[in-house]
C-alpha cells in the first residue's frame, strides 16, 4: 500500500526533484504529522462511532474501495502520469513545505481510508487490548511509510532521470502500481469484516 503512488508520494517526490532532498524531507515531516493525527483520531474515537453506526463503517470502506479503484484507473488509463514524472514547481519556504505536506496528507483520502477501514481489519479483539493494537499497527504503518518515502526523497532525482530515459520502465511502474491498487480496491469492497470492538 505504501508503494502505491498517491498524493503524499507525489508531493514529496515532486518537491525533491524540483527543490532538492532537504525540501522533500521537510515535506515528509508534515506528512508524518498528518499520519499521527489520523492514527490518533481513528484509535480514540472513530472506532466507537463505527460500532454504533456499522452502516457508516461500510460506507467508508466502500468509499475507500472506490477511491483505490479510481487511483488504479489513473495509473492504468492511457496517458496516465507516474509519480516520478518531472513537473515544474516554484520553490517554497520550509514552513510552507511542512504545512503543505501536512495538508496533503490530511486531505488525502488514501490516508483516511487506511486508518478508518484498512488497518482496523487487522485488529483482533481476541489478541488483547484493541486500542494498543490500533496504535501499534498505526505506528508500524507510519514507520514503513516514512522509511519508503525517505528512500524515494533521497533517490527521486536519480529515479526520475532513469525513468525519463526508459519510458518502458515508467509504463511498467504505472501498470504494476495500478494493478496493486485495483486488487486492494476489490479486496476492500468484498471484505465482510466489521469494525473491532474497543
Amino acid at each position: 500500500m505504501v508503494l502505491t503512488p498517491g498524493p503524499n508520494m507525489m508531493y514529496v517526490t515532486s518537491r525533491s526533484i524540483t527543490q532538492g532532498r532537504r525540501a522533500g524531507l521537510v515535506s515528509l515531516l508534515g506528512v508524518g504529522l498528518g499520519f499521527l493525527i489520523y492514527m490518533s483520531m481513528a484509535n480514540l474515537g472513530l472506532s466507537a462511532v463505527f460500532l454504533v453506526v456499522p452502516e457508516l463503517y461500510m460506507a467508508v470502506k466502500l468509499a475507500g474501495a472506490a477511491y483505490l479503484g479510481w487511483l488504479a484507473w489513473q495509473a492504468l488509463r492511457p496517458g496516465g502520469i507516474s509519480a516520478f514524472a518531472p513537473q515544474e514547481l516554484a520553490p517554497d519556504s520550509n514552513r510552507r513545505l511542512f504545512t503543505m505536506g501536512l495538508l496533503t496528507n490530511l486531505l488525502n483520502p488514501k490516508a483516511a481510508i487506511m486508518y478508518l477501514s484498512l488497518i482496523p481489519q487487522f485488529v483482533d479483539p481476541a489478541a488483547g487490548h484493541v486500542l494498543l493494537q490500533g496504535f501499534a499497527l498505526g505506528t508500524i504503518q507510519i514507520l514503513i511509510s516514512l522509511t519508503v518515502n525517505t528512500i524515494l526523497v533521497l533517490a527521486a532525482g536519480t529515479i526520475a532521470v532513469f525513468l525519463a530515459r526508459r519510458p518502458s520502465w515508467l509504463r511498467i511502474q504505472r501498470y504494476v502500481m495500478g494493478t496493486v491498487l485495483g486488487g486492494l480496491a476489490v479486496k476492500m469492497a468484498t471484505d465482510r469484516s466489521h469494525p473491532a470492538t474497543a
